[in-house]
């Protein structure tokens, strides 16, 4: 566990408090600021995302700013799936161009894990990413932070 502040809400998580905590997530993730991204996990956090396991916010921090570097005009959504105690289960779409200008959404679900202080301790994610077209982006129109998430 970190020795780090808090960060609020802290579990047990209701309704209200998971959905807050989704909600900071997906702000802090648009910054694209890893620094600022990684700071929301426990020093001694553990992550798998896709097929790269990583501990500790320094390597959060690192795959952070490679995964921005690759991931162009990044655009996240998430939604609370389920949560239970100090868990919180998360489905999520972004968007992304790479350097050749070829557009993606990725579709994921995250499995959260926190500490007692409101860090996260533990993260899974599995991501699918689907190549579109650009006027098949959904994350482009001024709307695109209070739209539902579709399926597809």
């Amino acid at each position: 566990m970190s020795a780090a502040p808090g960060r609020p809400p802290y579990p047990p998580f209701t309704a209200e408090t998971a959905q807050t905590k989704v909600k900071a997530a997906e702000e802090a993730w648009n910054t694209r600021d890893p620094t600022r991204v990684a700071a929301a996990y426990t020093e001694d956090s553990e992550w798998r995302n896709r097929d790269e396991f990583m501990r500790g916010r320094t390597e959060i921090q690192r795959f952070l700013e490679r995964k921005w570097e690759r991931e162009l005009d990044y655009r996240l959504r998430k939604a609370l799936w389920a949560f239970a105690d100090r868990r919180i289960a998360v489905r999520f779409q972004y968007e992304w161009h790479d350097r050749s200008g070829r557009w993606f959404r990725s579709y994921g679900n995250e499995l959260w894990e926190f500490a007692d202080n409101g860090l996260m301790r533990r993260r899974e994610a599995s991501i699918n990413d689907v190549e579109i077209r650009a006027d098949e982006r959904r994350f482009a129109s001024s709307s695109w932070l209070t739209d539902e998430i579709p399926l597809r």
